[in-house]
């Protein structure tokens, strides 16, 4: 499946077409046209708001921006709540950000290459980091630093070193680190990541108003104690498959705490098997899959059971197993792979989880998405945009407040 440009890139088609298609559109009902508009991915808005200047102004109303939003948001776990991005290197020194919108069910390129290469110099290795709102954060191997790019201001700019000093792309681990709009919707952010220093686990923080960095070293959380608000962070500081060292900032705490939290035994886990770990927002997944015997000389694995671990409502405690993912949804998606990784993360109180997997060169992306209020799963199908073969996927990240997005008219007014 070939992806959709971004609104921004400039289509000529027909005057004559465009004015008579855009004369009948107008012709609508206002009730008519904001139920047809807000139905639309975020990029096809900003496309149809190019057209001619009154929609421009209708698309830009306060009013419409807010229905827009709380449309947005109110679709709870349906994948229109969030957008999964992926940043491939293209030959021979090219690379390209797609995001795939759920219910439109089409990939878009997302014009982030063009605004990022005049702060960084030509051939630099990045990685895609993650997104929140307009911002995209990427690691520059090459000059081992951070880059952010405003998509809104069309804008991109170097970050100051971390306390930890100038770091490279392998340095930053997914687990660990988060990008916050703060407040949201806005173009202003922080980021945190966690690590270990010379065994000690510290919270590193950077906010863009001051474009300066915090670090605070946490204290150990003597079992369960304070309450965990609704506005924390957890972030994993280290990890070796089930053990890891939990690191809590927010509400509830004065400094940043750790812990280590333990597994409970799950009696619907079968066998030892295989076993992947997979941390993000406070929550972990455990994927367990089976060796399939194959004449092949291959080494492959199918996933067997899908199982979702959370926290109680204090900080410091262990693992509670929340659910598991449905033995029909798994065959929905169950295919042979040789290497799989995975990225779980909390969005507008929905949970979603991508699993990345590998077999014999053909890459494969599964999306399951988990909705707490109803205790529902559900699996979002992925196509391909043309090009999971040979995938050199350099960073994958999940946002929900991409449909937030509003770019200034000039930005896309070509």
């Amino acid at each position: 499946m070939s992806d959709h440009h971004l609104a921004g890139d400039h289509h000529p088609s027909p005057a004559s077409t465009a004015t008579t298609a855009l004369g009948t559109l107008l012709l609508l009902p206002s009730e008519l046209l904001h139920e047809i508009l807000i139905r639309l991915a975020l990029p096809e808005l900003l496309r149809v708001r190019s057209v001619a200047r009154p929609l421009s102004h209708l698309i830009s109303s306060p009013d419409f921006r807010r229905l827009y939003h709380l449309s947005s948001v109110s679709s709870g776990p349906a994948p229109a709540a969030a957008w999964l991005l992926i940043f491939k290197k293209l030959p021979p020194r090219g690379a390209a950000l797609r995001g795939f919108h759920g219910p439109s069910g089409r990939w878009f390129r997302i014009p982030v290459s063009d605004i990022i290469s005049p702060a960084v110099p030509p051939g630099e290795d990045l990685y895609f980091l993650a997104a929140s709102g307009s911002s995209f954060l990427f690691a520059a191997n090459g000059r081992r630093e951070l880059v952010v790019v405003d998509l809104s201001a069309q804008s991109a700019r170097r970050l100051p070193p971390s306390p930890l000093g100038p770091r490279g792309t392998s340095s930053w681990r997914r687990f660990g680190l988060k990008l916050v709009a703060d407040p949201p919707g806005s173009n202003r952010f922080r980021f945190l990541f966690a690590e270990l220093v010379n065994n000690r686990p510290f919270l590193f923080e950077y906010q863009s108003d001051t474009d300066m960095w915090q670090s605070s070293e946490a204290v150990l959380a003597h079992g369960p104690s304070a309450p965990a608000g609704p506005d924390g962070t957890y972030l994993c500081a280290a990890h070796a498959g089930p053990d890891c060292v939990m690191v809590y900032s927010g509400p509830g705490v004065d400094r940043p705490v750790f812990f280590r939290p333990r597994f409970p035994h799950n009696p619907n886990a079968g066998g030892h098997g295989d076993r992947l770990h997979v941390y993000g927002d406070g929550s972990a997944v455990v994927v367990r899959s089976t060796v399939v015997d194959e004449p092949s000389r291959t080494r492959v694995k199918v996933v067997a059971g899908v199982d979702l671990y959370g926290f109680g409502p204090e900080v410091g405690g262990d693992w509670q197993l929340v659910s598991s993912v449905p033995g029909e949804l798994i065959q929905g998606f169950k295919k042979p792979y040789a290497v799989m990784t995975g990225l779980l993360a909390e969005r507008e109180g929905v949970i979603r989880l991508i699993l990345i997997s590998n077999c014999r060169g053909a890459w494969d992306l599964v999306w399951l998405s988990y909705d707490p209020a109803g205790a529902e799963w559900r699996w979002v199908p992925v196509p391909d945009w043309g090009g999971v073969k040979g995938l050199n996927m350099a960073g994958i990240a999940v946002s929900s407040t991409f449909s937030r997005l509003w770019p200034p008219a000039p930005a896309i007014c070509h």
